[in-house]
């Protein structure tokens, strides 16, 4: 699958599988004010599993690395008071890639 189409087709089920998905839009302006919301929601409140559990807002802004940090200071504590709960060891907060691309640079070798 070329990578342009991951992006192109993910959105749309990402759209379809809202519950507040209508089953027919009434017109244009029903549809613009919902995906308006939409995409509102998607960058700023949607915590992304391919970004550590972003949101895209966070990751763009730069938050990731202080997000990251309190992260484990909250998993750090539930750790300590009950390392019980955790067999694995001490628990990590979701790893959060170095790039993020919609669309990644082809790279070409000669």
């Amino acid at each position: 699958m070329a990578p342009y189409r991951t992006f192109r087709h993910d959105t749309p089920k990402t759209l379809k599988y809202r519950p507040d998905w209508p089953v027919r839009f009434t017109d244009l302006d029903h549809a613009d004010s919902h995906c308006e919301q939409f995409f509102g929601w998607y960058n700023h409140e949607h915590h992304h599993s391919g970004i550590g559990m972003l949101t895209p807002a966070d990751r763009h802004a730069g938050n990731g690395q202080q997000i990251k940090r309190a992260r484990q200071a909250i998993l750090d504590a539930a750790y300590a008071a009950t390392p019980g709960r955790f067999p694995n060891g001490r628990p990590q907060p979701p790893k959060q890639p170095a790039r993020v691309w919609i669309n990644p640079p082809q790279i070409h070798s000669e």
